[in-house]
């Protein structure tokens, strides 16, 4: 079975699912190939290329609904985990938000937020040219969590800023060029970019909804309707996998296994520290402790919620990727597939949900731990913004947001290859 990936350290369940043993003894043979972008992931799926693929967790609903450059129908009945993601701005922008703002660097991601905001009305009123934030591909958690945090900070992304799309093992050299600003990723480019002295880390995904999917299987339907039995088999294997990437007596061997060059090719003890959860904030050194910031199976972190399927859709509605349709929903909860998953693990030792949604972010706000300057304990289900998503009322959700897209943003910007073009903001800023 030949499964694309790329480097990046929420794949850790694919490699430990072939290097440990977990693959093979449900008589599977996963052959594991490294991409650049997440595009070349999509077209060579869709090619039958790979059989399964290292996926976005958007991108099967992208791929449901028809938008986007280049759609083919695949889904999910498996979430590689959760956590990863941050917010990483050049080191010349942050030094200006700290002047406009006087942080100190021990400010929380809303805060931070609100000084790039100053900074941007700072630059617009001396008639600079508005600041390039990257993220990987248009229909990403990236994408969104970058948008909803600088949306949490009064900030719109499609008029105050521009966005545009670098693969991820590129950002870093992106914004060591200065080409961008910042960008949103995946670990460890997060943290390679602060310790080359280029970036610094102002939010993690645990700031902006610590539940949310990350990466998920992605399956393509046709293989799958030929290889019911092997997925079934395949989710099995993937799952022991994703339970023995969570436990930490194993973080020591699962970091140097990523850290191969076959894989994601960086050093094991950077890795390590990630896996841990240590993050490298700033070039001076400053550290911060997120509990869980990489989680692989505990919390039903592998489960495929078709609520987080609808926020997914939400998201896309909220910035005019496409337009609500009630008729479309079939098609989203198409995307994410926990029947599968429930049928795949039946009778095993893993708790299944129930139920196949809930509302999402309905949790309490996150603590910061008195004892250790810097630790946050993530509740595990709440927005930045403190609102939930009911998903049974996508329109009211998305209403209540005071940035959105306006009526002059539509789906059909994004319908000729947006990843490879820059989206340009809606008016000249």
């Amino acid at each position: 079975m030949r499964a694309g990936f790329i480097p990046l350290l929420d794949m850790a369940v694919l490699v430990a699912t072939e290097e440990q043993g977990f693959a093979r003894r449900e008589g599977i043979r996963l052959q594991l190939v490294k991409d650049v972008s997440w595009s070349n992931i999509r077209d060579r799926l869709a090619f039958r290329q790979f059989d399964v693929a290292h996926m976005l967790s958007p991108m099967p609903v992208a791929s449901q609904l028809g938008i986007g450059s280049n759609p083919y129908a695949c889904f999910t009945p498996f979430s590689l985990g959760r956590g990863g993601n941050s917010m990483t701005l050049s080191l010349d922008l942050y030094r200006e938000m700290q002047a406009a703002a006087g942080l100190d660097g021990t400010e929380d991601a809303l805060a931070n937020a609100l000084a790039l905001k100053a900074v941007i009305e700072r630059r617009r009123r001396s008639g600079r040219k508005p600041l390039v934030f990257a993220m990987t591909y248009p229909f990403s958690s990236h994408n969104y969590e970058f948008r909803f945090w600088l949306a949490a900070g009064g900030i719109d992304p499609d008029v105050d800023v521009m966005m545009t799309v670098v693969p991820p093992p590129l950002t870093v050299d992106a914004i060591a060029a200065r080409a961008i600003d910042g960008f949103c990723v995946n670990a460890p480019w997060n943290m390679i970019a602060v310790e080359k002295g280029v970036g610094r880390i102002v939010a993690t995904k645990a700031d902006i909804w610590p539940s949310a999917p990350e990466k998920v299987l992605g399956v393509s339907t046709d293989w799958a309707d030929k290889n019911p039995e092997t997925l079934s088999r395949l989710i099995v294997a993937l799952d022991a996998a994703a339970r023995w990437c969570d436990d930490p007596d194993n973080h020591g061997c699962l970091a140097h296994m990523l850290g191969d060059p076959a894989y994601v090719g960086v050093s094991p003890d950077m890795i390590l520290r990630l896996l841990k959860g240590e993050i490298t904030v700033d070039p001076g050194g400053r550290t911060r402790s997120t509990r869980n910031y990489l989680m692989f199976h505990g919390q039903a972190a592998n489960f495929p919620w078709l609520s987080q399927a609808r926020w997914i859709y939400s998201q896309m509605v909220r910035w005019g990727q496409a337009a609500y349709d009630e008729a479309c929903l079939p098609r989203v909860e198409a995307a994410y597939r926990p029947d599968i998953y429930r049928s795949a693990l039946a009778g095993s030792a893993t708790a299944v949900p129930a139920v196949d949604s809930k509302v999402e972010g309905a949790g309490s706000t996150p603590t910061v731990v008195p004892a250790t300057d810097g630790d946050l304990i993530p509740d595990p289900d709440v927005f930045i913004d403190r609102r939930a998503f009911d998903p049974s009322d996508i329109p009211g959700y998305v209403s209540g947001f005071a940035i959105r897209a306006n009526e002059s943003v539509t789906a059909a910007k994004y319908a000729t290859g947006p990843e490879n073009r820059r989206l340009v903001p809606k008016q000249s800023t």
